[in-house]
């Protein structure tokens, strides 16, 4: 497509003050729109998450075994989450750092 670059350049401006007021007003009446469409088949309430079916826990605890850190483990100083010590990539003086953080 070939292209005048010495033809003058008009802007969006310079197209709106041209119009008129009728074509402005028929112009914004077609783009809004009163109406709100509502699908009711997509509300939060419908969806199922795989393996999110806690319906046989209801008044039941959950219980959780704690185990204490291991003599082979340590806690990151930057997460503070409790690694392994293979996972160990700095240790500044007393500061351990896992691989992650470093």
């Amino acid at each position: 497509m070939a292209t005048d670059y010495d033809a003058p350049r008009r802007s969006e401006a310079d197209e709106l003050a041209e119009d008129s007021l009728e074509e402005l007003k028929a112009r914004r009446n077609e783009t809004q729109s009163g109406v709100v469409d509502v699908d009711e088949d997509a509300t939060a309430e419908n969806f199922e998450l795989p393996g999110a079916d806690l319906s046989g826990l209801s008044g039941e605890d959950m219980t959780v075994k704690v185990v204490p850190k291991q003599a082979d483990e340590f806690t990151c100083s930057v997460c503070f989450l409790v690694h392994h010590r293979s996972r160990l990539a700095e240790d500044n003086g007393g500061r351990l750092i896992c691989r992650d953080c470093a």
